[in-house]
């Protein structure tokens, strides 16, 4: 039975991506598409609003009205006194999105939602959506920034599809697999993307069925020169529930700076339900999800996004977990 809690959580969408990317305008659909919804804002850029004139009635206020009944404010203190204001209008709106400065690492924002429990009990962290210029990443590739928010995306918007040939397209698609084999990736052009495929995602929600596809994981996927990639570990097996707690443990402790998300699936020993686990850096979170099914093959599905992984240690090192 879900609880009241759980039904009145609001979910969250941050929204990320490097200057230039097209985020400004993904926000700008959100809030004057006719989805229904009301919006909250929180626009992460110090000093700027960053939403286009027309849409804001008064940008003097921390918080405002948006003309199709969004709320926005701008970030000049820290995110959680900002959502704590925010609750206090909990009935103004359904969903909360956070847009980053183009220069920013993500990890801290999602951390938020780990470390803080009135935030994790009144909101829902849905996805990390992160736009790319099909045109312009080439230039900035190198940079921690870009790859960071890459690396930390649920949904990818390869924006600006307009501007380069089918078969670059093609080829950054390939790049961006080497770093980031979970994400969902779209090709838009002006940032134009179903609604559905933005909003209420769940893609970040531990309470329903992760899922993970290891195909995206290929080795032709691992053909890049960038530091940071992804590394799907799939075994078949029994976990002994202390040997992987540990593992998991340790491996946070010496190499969480370097792993930017872990997301998995795991079959342990004695256990009737299958646990789901994810992790940004050295936050880590898990729960017992849904039931084996009797036709469901039992196994682990891990996957790991970060820099410098090793995956030949990594799995390993998982299969020292496993009951033989």
């Amino acid at each position: 039975m879900t609880s009241r809690t759980e039904i009145e959580r609001i979910p969250v969408t941050i929204l990320t991506g490097y200057l230039g990317s097209g985020k400004t305008t993904l926000l700008n659909h959100i809030l004057t598409h006719e989805h229904g919804m009301k919006v909250a804002v929180i626009v992460n850029e110090f000093g700027e609003v960053g939403i286009d004139n027309q849409l804001a009635i008064n940008t003097d206020e921390e918080i405002f009205e948006m003309n199709n009944g969004c709320i926005c404010c701008t970030v000049r203190g820290d995110l959680i006194r900002i959502v704590g204001n925010l609750m206090k209008r909990r009935n103004k709106f359904d969903h909360l999105v956070i847009e980053t400065t183009g220069l920013a690492d993500p990890a801290p924002v999602i951390q938020t939602f780990f470390v803080d429990e009135d935030m994790a009990e009144k909101l829902s962290l849905d996805a990390v959506v992160t736009v790319v210029d099909a045109k312009h990443i080439w230039q900035h590739w190198d940079a921690d920034e870009a790859q960071e928010q890459i690396a930390f995306a649920d949904v990818i918007l390869l924006n600006k599809t307009d501007l380069v040939t089918h078969e670059e397209l093609a080829e950054l698609e390939k790049r961006i697999r080497g770093i980031n084999g979970m994400a969902k990736i779209y090709r838009t052009y002006n940032a134009e993307l179903d609604m559905d495929a933005l909003l209420g995602v769940q893609a970040f929600d531990l309470n329903r069925a992760l899922t993970i596809d290891p195909e995206f994981l290929s080795e032709d996927a691992h053909e890049h020169d960038a530091t940071v990639g992804s590394v799907a570990i799939v075994e078949s097996g029994a976990l002994d529930g202390e040997k992987i707690n540990n593992w998991i443990s340790e491996l946070l402790r010496t190499q969480g700076q370097d792993i930017f998300r872990m997301k998995g699936i795991l079959n342990i020993a004695g256990e009737n339900n299958r646990c789901v686990f994810q992790g940004v850096h050295m936050l880590f979170d898990s729960k017992i999800d849904r039931p084996w099914q009797p036709n469901e093959t039992r196994k682990n599905e891990l996957v790991f996004i970060g820099r410098n992984l090793n995956k030949t240690q990594l799995k390993e090192d998982f299969c020292k977990c496993l009951f033989r």
